[in-house]
């Protein structure tokens, strides 16, 4: 438990390193893939659970020196009139920087990635809302017209990923540009990723079949009826898989733009990640990321909180109680981030980006950064106090050796 404590501290202390490098010039560090992300794979989707739910499309994600693929899944929006915007891996020259996604009443920029089921580069054509419910559109979402009754049929051209490139921009990627409309879409008030979405992220993490040096891009669990659920009968395998890009790409301008420049077509920034070294046979493995400047670090741009095992005390009872205290912390510190998140982006609302306001926008971002680092460190003293309590029980009721038995001779 020693172990994992100094772990989760070294973690988080190189989160706030990013912070302070942020704070002096207004760049932080981010994570930058030297390999583009695999292709799409094709598979088809699980059948809507239930009323309420909104699709929200498959991607590779990168971790553990490699990439894994998140499975597409059903979602229950946290509000109603709200809507997904998928995330997007950007290329930036040879780098390749992920964007979050996020909830907010208007569809924003996705890079133009052709997810299929809807989003077919801009905006979202698999539902909208309606006087409070939310009606599917029946010939992009699979949906039981005997459970939910709330349908549509609009045909849409592209209801196929025939583009299966899972980035914009870099060489190869897809050229597309944000709209005005996507523009203001992401400078309005957003939620991140609930918490179901976050626990999906993990577990797609944590299961060696979803990383691309195992499944070659062909991942056995495509998609799921609703997050986490990794096994049943709501489950997707890939029908067909995607390339897996194993050498960077060749470029005839890798150094033609400065490092300094961020400019890219959405208002999303990239979230910095820290990523576990471990070691590798596994030639096939993109190489291990570099760091390069990105934009300042805000609630939005700190990497999901990782889920710590209680202590294993050998009582079932207490092992329980120490899990529920673990989950009603980690529920507390996502609803502490999505607050300041909302603070921080409501912020930037009453603050445009324009040549005037420069002087606010930097003693905004300064203060942004010192909530978000603070928030930092108050979520790390809770996690330690948790586990500082948890372990003197954990050490009393672990099976104790017989000293009292003679040892073999």
């Amino acid at each position: 438990m020693r172990f994992i404590l100094s772990i989760r501290s070294l973690f988080f202390a190189l989160v706030l390193l990013a912070i302070s490098a942020a704070s002096s010039a207004q760049f932080g560090v981010g994570i930058s893939i030297g390999i583009a992300p695999p292709e799409l794979p094709i598979y088809e989707q699980p059948i809507c659970p239930q009323d309420g739910y909104i699709w929200t499309p498959g991607y590779w994600a990168y971790g553990d020196e490699d990439y894994y693929w998140v499975p597409g899944t059903w979602v229950m929006a946290p509000q109603v009139g709200y809507l997904w915007t998928p995330g997007y891996w950007g290329g930036d020259g040879d780098d390749y920087i992920f964007h979050q996604g996020y909830w907010g009443t208007e569809v924003g920029f996705y890079g133009g990635i052709s997810y299929g089921y809807g989003y077919f580069g801009h905006g979202y054509e698999g539902g909208r809302w309606d006087n409070g419910h939310f009606d599917y559109n029946q010939s992009v979402s699979n949906v039981n017209v005997n459970v939910i009754h709330n349908v549509y049929n609009t045909r849409v051209e592209n209801n196929t990923t025939i583009n299966r490139v899972s980035y914009n921009g870099g060489n190869g990627g897809v050229q597309a540009r944000a709209t005005s409309q996507e523009e203001t879409a992401g400078r309005q008030r957003h939620i991140a990723p609930v918490a179901a979405q976050t626990e999906h992220v993990q577990s797609a993490r944590a299961n060696p079949e979803l990383r691309a040096s195992a499944n070659h891009g062909k991942p056995p669990i495509a998609a799921t009826a609703k997050p986490g659920a990794f096994r049943g009968s709501g489950v997707v395998a890939a029908r067909e898989g995607g390339t897996v890009h194993t050498t960077p790409a060749a470029s005839a301008n890798n150094n033609a733009r400065p490092k300094s420049e961020t400019a890219r077509p959405n208002t999303e920034t990239s979230r910095p990640a820290v990523q576990s070294s471990r070691p590798s046979v596994d030639t096939n493995r993109p190489p291990a990321e570099t760091t390069r400047p990105s934009p300042v670090v805000h609630a939005r741009d700190l990497p999901p909180p990782e889920r710590i095992a209680a202590p294993n005390t050998g009582n079932a009872r207490q092992d329980r109680r120490y899990q529920q205290q673990q989950q009603k912390l980690q529920t507390h510190q996502v609803n502490d981030r999505q607050k300041l998140q909302t603070r921080q982006e409501q912020d930037h609302q009453r603050v445009p980006q324009t040549p005037a306001n420069q002087p606010r926008q930097q003693q905004m971002e300064q203060q942004h950064q010192q909530q978000t680092q603070q928030l930092v460190q108050k979520h790390t003293q809770q996690q330690q106090q948790l586990q500082q309590r948890q372990q003197p029980a954990a050490r009393q009721n672990a099976p104790r050796q017989d000293k009292s038995k003679p040892a073999d001779h």
